[in-house]
């Protein structure tokens, strides 16, 4: 009985810390849906802002991060929208054309600290949490404003609204995921899945320190 319990426990902790480990699989400077073009129509606009956030492994970290966070803390769902509102001002702030110097290596850096305070067990006022998203945001924002900028204004719209759509729904998908299956899991989960994000966080920050290396 107990070694069933402990394959158990073993299992969940592996399915909540596997899709974290599976983001280091993906290249960190994959940012661009359309293979670098400029998307020209509201469709077009609305899959690249779907799809930015996702395959973008810092990004998708992040978000990952904002989930269990707002999950194992029992915050309200509402919280991820604190980063979500963010980063729509963050790609506001980029095409209008004002300057936001290291930007990635903000999102980086913000990817690390999310990952970090996870992996430490230890719960957050909602105010913390809300502060780190809110700046956090507006530097993912920055960062995802690179592929929009100078687009026309019904595809920048419709990539904003993808961008809402997206990260809305990953962040609130799993934090409920995580507060609904934490009394199935290991303790320890979303402490390895926070280490982990906290290691794509480090390896992106690598990666904008020594480019090309």
């Amino acid at each position: 009985m107990g070694d069933h319990m402990t394959f158990s426990s073993l299992r969940r902790t592996l399915f909540l810390a596997g899709p974290a480990f599976l983001l280091t699989l993906a290249p960190a400077s994959a940012h661009h849906v359309m293979g670098g073009k400029m998307p020209s129509t509201f469709g077009e606009g609305f899959l690249s802002g779907l799809g930015h956030p996702v395959i973008g492994s810092d990004h998708l970290a992040f978000l990952i991060a904002v989930g269990i966070a707002v999950g194992v803390g029992g915050l309200n769902l509402a919280l991820p929208l604190v980063f979500v509102a963010a980063s729509a001002l963050g790609v506001g702030l980029h095409v209008s054309g004002m300057a936001l110097p290291g930007a990635e290596l903000i999102v980086a850096a913000s990817v690390v600290a999310a990952g970090f305070l996870i992996a430490r067990g230890r719960t957050l006022p909602l105010a913390a949490w809300a502060a780190l998203f809110g700046l956090a945001g507006i530097a993912h924002g920055y960062a995802y404003g690179e592929s929009i900028f100078g687009a026309e204004p019904a595809p920048l719209s419709a990539y904003l609204l993808g961008l809402v759509v997206i990260q809305s729904a990953l962040t609130t998908g799993v934090a409920a995921i995580v507060r609904k299956r934490s009394a199935d899991v290991s303790a320890m989960a979303p402490r390895l899945a926070g280490a982990m994000i906290a290691g794509i966080g480090l390896m992106a920050l690598i990666g904008q320190l020594t480019p090309g290396v």
